[in-house]
């Protein structure tokens, strides 16, 4: 690598790790920043897995206070499905060939930039739903609540497993749906899945040798420098700024690869 490319890749860490703590869309930047130097896809979306990892980790311990206020019920329940998605996805992923992965790019990453630009007026209305209810930890969680938040969740985290853009808007938008509307919890939540389900990917992809060991060091240092510090002023940051930063971005990749299929 050269000197350019480690700091790309720190720089793109960085933000990943970042935006993850605060909304999701890290991939974003650690996927591109990978593929345009020179990772074939495959090995860019696994590298870009690992490397942002440990952001969630360093994520979740700043959350630790809203995280014991939850059900330990829901908690079991929803962790349990992300492992399990998170492992289908994985193996799915490295079962698909790098062509048919290269057409995939920019739907995927059309994907998650359209659930990032629409996530506003979803939750929003979502929550409108649950007014007059009582939002808090002691809400009672009904039977088919659990079971369908348990299956949403499984198919989030098979794609999560898989290529994982804006699994944290749909995440959020799963949880407005059993009635939550405490941001600060869902985002603890959110982000303790998200740990989940890439956290047995990564395993995973490391069992397969499937990871470019160089380019995630630099950038497992990055996002755990954005990880922690995101979830930290997660509070303080307007978000609307920052997913309106993030909207342009993935719509700008996604023109970027669509058109190199041209």
């Amino acid at each position: 690598m050269s000197i350019f490319q480690i700091c790309v890749l720190f720089l793109s860490a960085v933000l990943g790790g970042t935006l993850n703590s605060v909304a999701g869309g890290g991939s974003f930047f650690s996927f591109p920043a990978l593929y345009l130097t020179g990772i074939p896809p495959i090995q860019a979306n696994t590298t870009s897995t690992v490397a942002l990892w440990p952001g969630y980790i360093a994520s979740v311990s700043a959350y630790r206070k809203e995280l014991v206020k939850l059900k330990r019920v829901l908690l079991f329940i929803l962790v349990g499905t992300s492992l399990l998605g998170g492992c289908i996805g994985a193996y799915l992923l490295l079962r698909t060939s790098q062509t048919i992965f290269v057409k995939l790019v920019p739907y995927l990453l059309l994907l998650a930039t359209l659930l990032f630009a629409f996530s506003g007026p979803i939750t929003a209305r979502l929550r409108k739903r649950t007014e007059g209810s009582a939002q808090n930890e002691d809400k009672q969680i009904t039977i088919a609540s659990l079971i369908g938040i348990s299956v949403l969740q499984l198919i989030i985290s098979i794609y999560g497993g898989y290529f994982g853009g804006g699994i944290g808007i749909m995440m959020l938008a799963a949880l407005a749906l059993i009635g939550m509307d405490d941001i600060h919890m869902m985002n603890a939540l959110k982000t303790l899945l998200s740990a989940c389900i890439n956290g047995v990917a990564v395993i995973y992809f490391i069992a397969m040798d499937a990871v470019v060991w160089p380019q995630a060091i630099v950038m497992i240092v990055g996002a755990i420098v954005g990880g922690y510090g995101g979830a930290y002023y997660a509070r303080k940051i307007e978000q609307k700024w920052i997913r309106t930063f993030v909207i342009v971005v993935g719509l700008s990749l996604t023109i970027y690869f669509f058109v190199r299929q041209l």
